[in-house]
């Protein structure tokens, strides 16, 4: 009989909230966190919005262990241990080589790199700090939650793009399938907001540039989208075998059932276009599952708003779900792309909808585009009693992710 994976703790930073039950309200209220950026001056860039996480401090660390670290870091601890807390796991209690960590992370240290790279062109290699490399390595999230946490079983960082924080749920709940470790703390992080981040953006003509109206910039699916629009945090989960968990007692809040990954094989920005390679993945997630593509209840696209990603997702789901196609929405709408960690809260938000009956909109959504005919949670939140999520995450480089949450019965 296969391990049952469940999820016990949950920590969130975004946009739109920095715990979990402010970010769902959010989510559930409509509630866009993109507005302009305050960062930096971005008056020289042709995308000058951003959805901007409020800044936090993880427990226990002073400004000196914040100055050591690189802001996606951070936000990675402060998730992590909100989850962990959260969970109420006494390591005290626990072998800690049997507690391990999976963080994604799409780019890793961007805000040390613009830092460091601009001291090196300014004042030359005596200006750059010997923390520089650790900084900017995407493992170094991974590798700093372990360290805060005392976990000393498998500790690892997906580097998917968009697809990191997803795959790293799903790659953390096989490591406690396979038996390799009891307790996990998965999800992603990053930190892109950056000048040069949204300059690079930017001249891929990716981004939004709907700058004086950047509540509504973000509206995927829609037929008047322009790109999508950068967001920022970190989103977490404690994973335990369900008899680990039910051992300790603790509440049991959901099931990871299911996961799948594919590549498109095709382009390294650019998705398939008929979405095959997204498919394909979802349905190796249904079939993880053991599951019809009629249980989904809820469906969480990548949904990115931009247009060739949303054409190319539909015909995905089209091509999965037929006639039983779940209400879809993409709560990117509201928090912007997380990149590495849009996955992570995603799949928090599939399981907060399964919990509660309530399934997040996609708001701007305001002219239907032909090309992309799904039954869209349009503007205001649904309520429905569903027990199982589904959520996909899809990255440059051709990396797709689908996941499935399960209500724990």
């Amino acid at each position: 009989m296969r391990t049952r994976v469940v999820v016990t703790g949950t920590g969130v930073v975004s946009p739109v909230g920095n715990d979990t039950e402010t970010f769902w309200k959010s989510l559930c209220e409509g509630r866009s966190g993109i507005g302009r950026i305050d960062y930096f001056d971005p008056s020289e860039l042709p995308s000058q919005i951003a959805g901007q996480a409020e800044h936090c401090v993880p427990p226990g660390m002073t400004s000196k262990d914040i100055r050591r670290s690189d802001q996606y870091a951070v936000w990675a601890m402060c998730s992590a241990l909100q989850a962990w807390a959260h969970a109420g796991v006494d390591l005290n209690q626990e072998d800690p080589k049997r507690c391990g960590v999976i963080m994604g992370s799409g780019i890793g240290g961007l805000f040390t790199f613009q830092e460091q790279i601009t001291r090196f062109i300014e004042g030359g290699a005596r200006r750059v700090s010997p923390l520089t490399i650790p900084k900017i390595l995407a493992n170094i999230g991974s590798g700093e939650v372990g360290i805060q946490l005392g976990l000393q079983g498998p500790n690892e960082a997906v580097v998917s793009a968009c697809a990191s924080g997803a795959q790293s749920i799903g790659d953390a709940a096989m490591a406690i399938r396979n038996g390799r470790a009891d307790v996990m703390v998965a999800g992603g992080c990053e930190a892109s907001i950056v000048p040069f981040g949204m300059a690079g953006f930017s001249a891929m003509k990716a981004l939004s540039c709907r700058n004086d109206e950047p509540e509504r910039a973000s509206r995927p699916f829609d037929l008047d989208r322009d790109g999508f629009v950068m967001g920022e945090g970190s989103g977490a989960f404690v994973l335990e075998s369900e008899e680990h968990a039910r051992k300790r007692g603790a509440e049991i809040l959901g099931e990871v059932a299911g996961h799948g990954d594919t590549c498109d094989a095709y382009h390294i920005t650019a998705p398939r276009p008929d979405g095959s390679g997204a498919a394909a993945a979802m349905r190796l997630a249904l079939e993880d599952a053991n599951l019809e593509p009629g249980a989904i209840g809820y469906f969480n696209a990548h949904g990115t708003s931009t247009k060739l990603n949303d054409v190319a997702e539909t015909l995905a789901l089209k091509e999965v779900f037929g006639d039983a196609m779940p209400p879809v929405s993409s709560t990117k709408s509201m928090t912007g792309h997380l990149l590495g960690a849009a996955g992570a809260i995603e799949a928090l938000a599939c399981l907060l909808a399964v919990r509660d009956g309530v399934l997040p909109p996609s708001i701007n959504y305001e002219t239907p585009d032909p090309e992309c005919d799904i039954n869209i949670v349009a503007n205001e939140a649904r309520e429905a009693r569903i027990d199982v999520a589904m959520s996909n995450s899809l990255g440059f480089g051709g990396h797709n992710s689908s996941l499935i949450i399960r209500r724990y019965e």
